[in-house]
């Protein structure tokens, strides 16, 4: 079971952890009401009103997957927070790749996963989540953010989202020493992948070449394959191909 400990206050629940991380057993959580300076993906900062939303971060020692296969932990991470939002607001929730959780068009939820390796395994994986809830008005200048609270129109108990977002990871990461289980869990990851309905869609590349294509299947290693219009198949690596969404590359 996750061990819960709250500070008041600090930059980046991942930079907090870990710092601590050798001295604290597997299933550690912080988390804080006022995280300021949040970290996401690609060193973009994540914006939380203080005391409306959840920024946490989860330890994991020894997850029972190789380094190769590490993106078996996104997956895991990025598919109990779509079970925990849907659960609290219904359906419309999806995986963009590689792990944001969208509701529809718009951004409910950043992860930010660092894992460090003892050679072929993963020594540690921290996981760190920002998930919206209670906000209403977003000021910074991210394109298309969106709350819980925005959803449904009420607010919703941080706590009790934490409990179960933290807690189904874990559920969900204790079966990966199963290799049927992670086969599972992959195909339903695809099944929640943001834009996996067989249509074109619009990305773009990171030499800035727009194109169409269909998601063709993504790799253990966390390498997504989209199909172009003209049927060749190519294989992209995180940061090197976006979505383009109502003409704003996301």
């Amino acid at each position: 079971m996750p061990h819960y400990i709250k500070v008041s206050q600090t930059a980046s629940t991942n930079t907090y952890l870990s710092r601590l991380a050798a001295t604290l057993p597997g299933g550690t959580v912080i988390y804080t009401p006022s995280q300021t300076a949040g970290r996401g993906q690609k060193g973009n900062s994540w914006e939380s009103e203080d005391g409306k939303n959840l920024t946490f971060s989860l330890l994991l020692k020894r997850p029972p997957v190789k380094a190769r296969d590490q993106f078996y932990l996104s997956e895991a991470a990025s598919l109990a927070v779509v079970e925990a939002m849907t659960a609290e607001a219904g359906d419309g929730f999806s995986v963009k790749w590689p792990n944001d959780v969208y509701w529809h068009d718009k951004k409910a939820c950043g992860m930010l996963i660092e894992n460090s390796l003892d050679g072929s395994d993963i020594a540690t994986s921290i996981i760190g989540i920002g998930l919206n809830v209670n906000q209403e008005r977003f000021l910074s200048d991210a394109p298309n953010p969106v709350s819980l609270i925005n959803i449904t129109g009420h607010e919703h108990d941080l706590t009790t989202l934490l409990k179960r977002v933290c807690s189904r990871i874990e559920a969900l990461v204790d079966t990966l020493a199963d290799d049927s289980a992670r086969q599972n869990l992959h195909s339903r990851y695809m099944a929640a992948l943001y834009r996996n309905d067989g249509q074109t869609h619009p990305y773009e590349d990171a030499a800035g070449h727009r194109f169409m294509a269909s998601v063709a299947g993504i790799a253990p290693d966390g390498t997504l394959s989209l199909r172009h219009e003209d049927g060749t198949v190519h294989d992209y690596l995180f940061k090197e191909v976006k979505h383009i969404i109502n003409e704003v590359v996301l």
